[in-house]
């Protein structure tokens, strides 16, 4: 199905790309953009992990539409996923995140995203994911519009992108700057499939 995007890759890259497992950690704005370039990108399984439903403020910024309303976020997204790719492996979860689940979780997936609201626990999420060696792409900065410039930054293990300033609690989220912090998610998480690294952005 996705022949013409392949193409620009070389059959080892079309290899580590099918094999990848790649977890997405919210299914909000930044986790249903992310997961749509990814399956455009030719990743071969997405595990999706969301315990929200997909509600007519989340239309402004995230990749559901109207007749998505009332549904699990997580089968919104897969049930797009698979319209776009029938051949993609979507592994779709309703469940919330917490230090409980997370640990086992974390070991299902070659490199996780990093797509939740609360501050408290995308920090959580993250410690988890270093302490059992994951590599994580973490959203940080991307409220209200115009501003700082994106950027990107490896701490070790752990890769940030946004503008590092702009709390979505002081500043709207909208669609422009959370779909710009998504693309660089996924941009990181491909580069890091296809190279083994991702470095600074400067």
């Amino acid at each position: 199905m996705l022949d013409g995007v392949l193409s620009s890759f070389t059959d080892e890259q079309k290899r580590r790309l099918e094999a990848a497992r790649v977890g997405i950690a919210g299914a909000g704005g930044l986790g249903s953009n992310a997961a749509m370039m990814l399956a455009r990108s030719g990743v071969g399984c997405l595990i999706l992990i969301d315990g929200d439903r997909v509600e007519a403020s989340n239309l402004n910024r995230q990749h559901y539409f109207p007749e998505h309303l009332g549904m699990a976020k997580v089968d919104a997204l897969a049930m797009q996923l698979r319209a776009l790719n029938p051949d993609i492996r979507v592994d779709a979860r309703k469940l919330w995140l917490d230090q409980g689940n997370a640990p086992a979780l974390l070991q299902e997936a070659d490199l996780w995203i990093e797509a939740m609201d609360d501050a408290q626990t995308k920090a959580l999420f993250a410690s988890l994911a270093l302490a059992a060696g994951k590599t994580v792409i973490c959203g940080s900065g991307m409220g209200g519009f115009g501003g700082y410039a994106m950027r990107r930054r490896r701490v070790g293990g752990m890769i940030v992108v946004g503008d590092m300033k702009t709390d979505i609690d002081r500043h709207p989220p909208l669609a422009p700057r959370v779909t710009q912090c998504a693309a660089m998610q996924a941009d990181a998480a491909l580069e890091w499939l296809l190279t083994g690294s991702v470095g600074d952005l400067r």
